[in-house]
């Protein structure tokens, strides 16, 4: 990537450099560590330039420049003490820079500079640099993003594909494989998405009057930003633990703005769902499954913390998908062994929630637990109602399952099938090695 013509950037003297051990790394080092801080910091660099420049464009060109920028500059000088206030304050005057360009008048050059001078006050300086105004306050930049990605003037699959493109990062490709969506269309989507916003002049703000009727767009994209981050819907890694952070942060934060039994019960499941994370992988990246995970390394604090926050959201009156989704991930968090697992309880919770989420992968995960109750044939029949009935057939964990439920039922030639099917769909390196290992189990038998 390169910074076109000459870029002015904040010096050494104002965000200082680790001298002595970034300064000598070389330069694929430092670009590795790039990628890293893309992926864990573009969220927050994006919000807050979308503030400071009022308009989403604009902070997202800004934001790539100051990228392309960090990437030309910091081999030579180092890696700065502060990546994401580099990033931002770069990032800030490029995009001045643009509008200012783009000006057609002296009276608009006079406006922006008023507005949007070319220094940073020591006000600004502490904010960017994390000072009392922190990542943690209630107003913060990337919920604010959230609700403005997620704002009614959008059809509702435009919202989540573009909060999950702008604020999780995501690309087009992925959330297209991720939605069985063609690139193309997802694309113009998105493109008409931004432009109704900018039609429309939503402003940057937490829509404190609305926060009810959006609270249940706003849960969804948090709890898709957390699953992409605790399992990946493509690539080399089955995890991201910074979109998972991220999206268990912003849950706190929204708790915070709107305690609503189903925000609390969105917090509670992320974290019991992220307190097996150290469980779920191998050193060498492959995956565990939850029977056969080692429960000492799960985390029994994000556990205590999941189930108090569950009986909050239960007894306040919850009884929407997140609180019983959260039942169920506690149910699993307090069995000390498989054999422990209280799966009759976890059936009736299932039979609750397809009451009020009727979707496929609601049933798909109920018919594990039929099987875990009744045994693998009644699990089996329910799989295959849903495939006759034309749902999932390209989801590649609905033929996973169908070929364990046939595993476990002795049916070998249904369960090849079934894992070669699931091979074929998956587009994530560790669930491709993990259904290999499956087929290979089978050749012998």
């Amino acid at each position: 990537m390169e910074v076109a013509g000459q870029f002015d950037y904040p010096g050494p003297s104002f965000f200082p450099i680790f001298e002595s051990d970034m300064a000598d790394e070389n330069q694929d080092n430092i670009s590795r560590h790039i990628d890293e801080i893309y992926r864990s910091e573009s969220p927050r660099v994006l919000a807050t330039l979308v503030r400071m420049l009022g308009d989403l464009d604009r902070a997202e060109e800004a934001m790539h420049e100051a990228f392309a920028a960090a990437v030309k500059q910091w081999p030579g000088v180092g890696v700065p003490l502060n990546p994401r206030a580099w990033l931002i304050s770069a990032g800030r005057f490029k995009g001045v820079d643009g509008i200012r360009d783009r000006a057609k008048d002296a009276a608009t050059v006079a406006r922006l500079a008023r507005e949007l001078p070319g220094s940073v006050n020591s006000a600004e300086q502490n904010e960017v640099l994390g000072g009392d105004a922190d990542d943690q306050k209630v107003d913060d930049d990337v919920l604010r993003l959230i609700f403005l990605c997620c704002n009614p003037a959008n059809p509702t699959d435009a919202q989540v594909a573009l909060t999950l493109r702008e604020v999780c990062g995501l690309t087009t490709e992925q959330i297209a494989e991720a939605y069985l969506i063609e690139v193309p269309a997802l694309a113009k989507r998105i493109v008409r998405a931004k432009v109704r916003l900018r039609a429309e002049r939503i402003p940057f703000e937490v829509p404190w009057a609305e926060l009810p009727t959006r609270l249940e767009i706003v849960l969804k994209v948090i709890y898709l930003m957390f699953n992409e981050g605790y399992s990946a819907s493509s690539g080399d890694t089955l995890v991201r633990p910074d979109l998972s952070a991220e999206a268990i942060r912003l849950g706190r934060l929204l708790v915070e703005l709107l305690p609503e039994p189903e925000a609390v019960a969105l917090l509670a499941l992320m974290l019991l769902q992220e307190s097996r994370r150290e469980a779920r992988v191998t050193t060498g990246g492959d995956l565990i499954l939850l029977d056969e995970q080692d429960r000492a390394l799960w985390n029994q604090e994000f556990i205590k913390e999941g189930v108090a926050l569950v009986e909050r959201a239960l007894t306040s009156g919850g009884r929407g998908p997140y609180s019983l989704q959260a039942a169920i991930a506690a149910l699993h968090a307090e069995a000390r062994e498989p054999a422990d697992t209280d799966w009759p309880q976890i059936l009736a919770l299932y039979d609750l929630l397809l009451t009020v989420d009727g979707s496929p992968v609601v049933a798909l995960n109920r018919a594990v637990a039929v099987a875990m109750c009744r045994g693998p044939a009644a699990g089996i029949a329910i799989v295959e109602q849903i495939l006759a009935e034309g749902h999932l057939p390209d989801y590649h964990l609905a033929h996973s399952i169908r070929a364990d439920l046939y595993r476990r039922a002795g049916n070998v030639d249904e369960a090849r099938r079934s894992y070669r099917t699931a091979l074929y769909l998956a587009r994530q390196a560790p669930e491709r090695r993990f259904l290999h290992r499956q087929l290979e189990k089978l050749t012998n038998i």
